[in-house]
């Protein structure tokens, strides 16, 4: 594999509280990891190729749309590796209750539990392609769905795989004290206006290219938080 090539990957922000104390779920990668090492990181991680062959329920049209662009991937693709991440990093399940006895290697612990992915509960929130220069470079779609959507207790990570440590609920006021990528300053800060505005976006952000590095030179070594 070459390991310099962009490859496709989808991440999950679960929002808890957003009327009262708005927080989300993360949780810290190991300090060899290959990529982003020591940080706070929403679960997520690459587009597995059996993603596609699973059973999901479909994305609202205006997502699948967005989702489509400049995209060879199908938008229900890349909902159901968030929500296949998101099972394996922290045990927790977005799914509609169904019968499933034929589910692909990556996918039989979360078919165990008589769910298939509801890709129906995901919101399109953003995209972000890993800047050059990196050891790992992906073309991460954010997905943003809320706690309501979990079939499992939300304060239960006995599940979790080890990928991520210390995988807890993280208030949105209190972000800015933990160790956390720039990109995810950002998604943070977008999340926290969507939450102001009470307003969804038309469009959703998109960083490619050298965009990360030009918002860094304008805030001035400031958080986006």
């Amino acid at each position: 594999m070459d390991k310099s090539a962009v490859r496709d990957a989808a991440t999950i922000i679960v929002l808890r509280d957003a009327t009262t104390n708005p927080s989300v779920l993360m949780g810290q990668r190991g300090s060899s990891a290959a990529f982003m090492p020591g940080k706070f990181v929403f679960p997520g991680g690459a587009v597995d190729p059996v993603d596609a062959t699973v059973p999901i329920t479909a994305l609202s049209s205006i997502d699948d749309t967005q989702l489509r662009e400049d995209s060879n991937l199908a938008p229900t693709t890349l909902a159901a590796a968030a929500i296949r991440e998101l099972w394996e990093e922290t045990g927790h399940i977005v799914g509609t209750p169904a019968s499933w006895s034929d589910a692909p290697k990556g996918w039989r612990g979360f078919a165990r539990s008589e769910h298939h992915p509801n890709g129906s509960a995901l919101q399109f929130f953003f995209r972000a392609v890993t800047p050059p220069g990196r050891p790992r470079r992906f073309d991460a779609r954010f997905f943003l769905t809320d706690v309501s959507a979990f079939v499992t207790d939300p304060d239960d990570f006995s599940r979790a795989e080890d990928e991520l440590a210390h995988l807890q609920w993280v208030p949105l006021m209190d972000a800015r004290r933990f160790d956390l990528p720039f990109i995810t300053q950002v998604v943070l800060a977008e999340l926290t206006a969507q939450i102001a505005s009470g307003v969804r976006p038309k469009t959703v952000p998109f960083f490619r290219n050298n965009d990360e590095a030009r918002l860094v030179s304008r805030l001035g070594g400031q958080s986006p938080l």
